[in-house]
């Protein structure tokens, strides 16, 4: 049954605060879920200023919306808006899911939660492990963050490099792991991959529609790395293409976009959605193959 066929007055809220927000797949996975299981919720997005966000919050609580994903550029001004945020995502300094409880906001980082699902679904194993991660934004913090519990060495790299080396220090200071910041250009890269099990690009290089840039010239890639790009659009980007052509092992974006979406699930609703089905409906959405 088509969701707008099935909202009464009962029907409950979810949704997502962004600006922009047109781009965004939640929508597309949520509502698929919701009505897959049945339940009187419908996901919608909200194209919220950063000039309004105090009053998206205080219409959150007033209208009693159960639940709010939060993306670009939110995700760290709408701390001062929660009452309780959880110990990792303060640790990361950013913030994309809200949980309401009867007026009192609770926040969660899910995208830590969501790349390390990934991974570890790909059966992959991050204790010891080098990483390197390309840019060092909103993703590449929570990434960082959640790895560092495990990896033995972490190097970020960024086009601004003051920016790499304060997330490489505010790792360091709360945690074990050796971690480093450098301005991401060629020699750096070079330097550094070649001691790399796991490289992670959390930039928009080769995101559609410049599907034909790469973060990385393929010749310094090796085949004993473990490539992830959080990119969903398109399933494979060049830098996965050019990876896999040497043997590497490759993980795409869209498992991360879907299991931090089921972590803001059962969060929600303490039920547990179909991953396949979010994936799927996504991937039909986009035409992607």
């Amino acid at each position: 049954m088509p969701i707008s066929n099935r909202i009464t007055s009962q029907t409950k809220v979810l949704g997502v605060l962004g600006h922009p927000i047109a781009h965004s797949m939640s929508p597309i996975m949520f509502n698929t879920a919701l009505q897959e299981l049945g339940l009187d919720y419908i996901y919608v997005a909200f194209d919220v200023h950063p000039d309004n966000l105090e009053k998206a919050m205080i219409g959150i609580r007033s209208l009693e919306i159960k639940g709010v994903n939060v993306t670009i550029p939110h995700k760290k001004t709408i701390i001062k808006y929660i009452d309780e945020v959880d110990p990792l995502a303060l640790k990361i300094g950013a913030i994309n899911t809200i949980k309401n409880e009867e007026g009192v906001l609770k926040a969660r980082n899910t995208d830590a939660g969501g790349a390390k699902k990934s991974l570890l679904e790909m059966g992959l194993d991050v204790s010891g492990k080098n990483v390197l991660i390309l840019g060092s934004g909103g993703v590449s913090r929570a990434i960082a963050y959640i790895l560092a519990e495990e990896a033995n060495k972490i190097v970020l790299t960024d086009l601004i490099e003051n920016r790499a080396k304060l997330l490489a220090n505010e790792i360091k200071d709360g945690m074990k792991v050796d971690i480093e910041g450098y301005l991401s250009n060629e020699d750096i890269i070079e330097k550094h991959i070649k001691k790399t099990d796991i490289l992670i690009n959390a930039t928009p290089i080769g995101m559609y529609p410049k599907v034909d840039e790469t973060p990385i010239p393929k010749e310094l890639l090796h085949d004993d790395l473990f490539v992830f790009d959080v990119v969903y659009n398109p399933l494979e980007t060049r830098l996965m293409k050019e990876a896999a052509e040497i043997g590497c092992e490759t993980l795409g974006g869209l498992d991360m976009l879907v299991n931090q979406g089921i972590v803001a699930f059962e969060w929600w609703l303490n039920k547990k959605p179909s991953k396949d089905l979010m994936k799927n409906k996504i991937i039909e959405f986009l035409g992607l193959t």
